[in-house]
């Protein structure tokens, strides 16, 4: 393997009641291992498809903070830069509600949080013994990506070059169901690649970096990320095999926030943007340890990426992400579509990815903040001197507000 080169919206605490606050009580040690092997790997599809016919494993991250009681608003001057406060709702059980800045330290910097992931493995192989959707290998000449459904909506990728047999993961969280693609695939992991730090993401890393000791794990130094070994900077690459990975640093979801994208020109292929939680199908992630500028940076910068790209997200979704799109822009008729498609796939259990970054640009509301039909939608106009830009991030950080408030039905 060679270098070179110079939440989450995943997060759904409505269940703090039962989640986090019912592990205060029982903050023992760390449960063991998982116990039950993922879903197995289902019919390949060709390529040319349409996607669209329309104890030592909490290392760094468990340190504890020592921050405010719930229901206490933390004073303005105690939070990161960039970091906006927001109040947690007392009533109603709305599974998007907004978390607080005391339950996000608890879940993101202290062993009350690994015990919550290792909670959700946990429900999530009683509930979902097959995965929480069907999906599809994806092939090019040389490379094969596997999407693995972990948890209740996450994705972790098992990306091969089929030439050697030479492996990268990214964003494991459920070790056993990424290892037993590994061993379904008999190939050899090369590298973990991880967006970012929150449990959802990098819960696996420990246990698979302790099977496969030669393996490296990759992500930002900014995020207190589990088992890293070999920490990235923004366009720096790594090779597995002759697959290529560029790190591009996204903040926005935390501060140390990457994505990778997998270069496909090899393959005669469009470059394969895995996107954690920066970018979902018609949504993208929470703003935890970022400013809506930073966020909108970030966005930008994937965007940029081209319209061919495949978008492989880091969480299934797009239905939810969808409906509350056309609740804003009501006549849309490329929404309308891929809200039918979506509803369709879902009925089916089935797997929404990829999209690509073109077909986003006229679905997505976090992307089309310059779109005037989303701003007149909103009632937002821009200000007398006020920049093209800022403006976009006040209109990216509406969207996000309503998001975060909207209840799915």
């Amino acid at each position: 393997m060679q270098r070179g080169g110079h939440t989450s919206a995943g997060l759904r605490m409505a269940g703090a009641r039962g989640g986090l606050r019912g592990l205060l009580a029982a903050a023992g040690p760390a449960a063991g291992g998982p116990a039950a092997a993922g879903p197995a790997a289902r019919p390949c599809r060709p390529w040319g498809w349409t996607a669209d016919p329309g104890s030592r494993f909490l290392r760094q991250s468990c340190h504890r903070l020592a921050g405010p009681r719930s229901g206490q608003e933390p004073a303005s001057g105690g939070l990161p830069e960039g970091v906006e406060y927001i109040p947690t709702r007392k009533k109603g059980k709305n599974p998007m509600k907004p978390v607080g800045v005391a339950w996000y330290s608890l879940y993101a910097h202290t062993r009350l949080g690994y015990l919550f992931y290792q909670r959700q493995v946990k429900k999530a192989r009683e509930r979902y013994p097959q995965g929480h959707s069907a999906s599809q290998p994806c092939h090019f000449p040389g490379v094969k990506i596997l999407p693995i459904p972990v948890l209740s909506s996450n994705y972790s990728y098992l990306v091969i070059d089929t030439g050697s047999g030479r492996a990268a993961v990214i964003d494991p969280s459920d070790p056993l169901a990424v290892q037993a693609a590994i061993e379904e695939e008999e190939v050899i992991l090369e590298a973990i690649f991880c967006t970012h730090k929150h449990w959802d993401h990098s819960g696996g890393n420990a246990m698979l970096h302790q099977r496969h000791n030669s393996c490296k794990v990759y992500g930002s130094a900014l995020d207190a990320i589990p088992e890293l070994t070999s920490p990235l900077v923004d366009r720096e690459k790594v090779s597995v095999g002759c697959l290529t990975f560029e790190a591009l640093a996204t903040p926005g979801h935390t501060v140390g926030h990457m994505v990778y994208v997998l270069d496909g020109r090899p393959f005669g292929a469009p470059p394969c943007l895995f996107s954690g939680d920066l970018l979902f199908l018609a949504g993208c992630g929470r703003l935890f340890e970022g400013s809506p500028e930073t966020m909108l940076a970030s966005l930008d910068l994937a965007v940029g990426l081209g319209e061919d790209t495949l978008l492989w997200p880091g969480h299934e979704y797009a239905l939810e992400c969808l409906t509350f799109a056309s609740l804003l822009e009501l006549d849309n008729p490329a929404l309308e579509q891929k809200l039918q498609w979506v509803t369709q796939q879902r009925q089916e259990k089935r797997s929404t990815c990829p999209s690509t970054l073109g077909e986003e640009q006229t679905y997505n509301p976090f992307l089309r903040t310059h779109r005037p039909e989303l701003q007149a939608a909103l009632g937002l106009c821009q200000g007398p001197g006020e920049q093209h830009n800022a403006f976009r991030a006040r209109v990216l950080k509406e969207v996000r507000r309503r998001k975060d408030l909207y209840k799915a039905t």
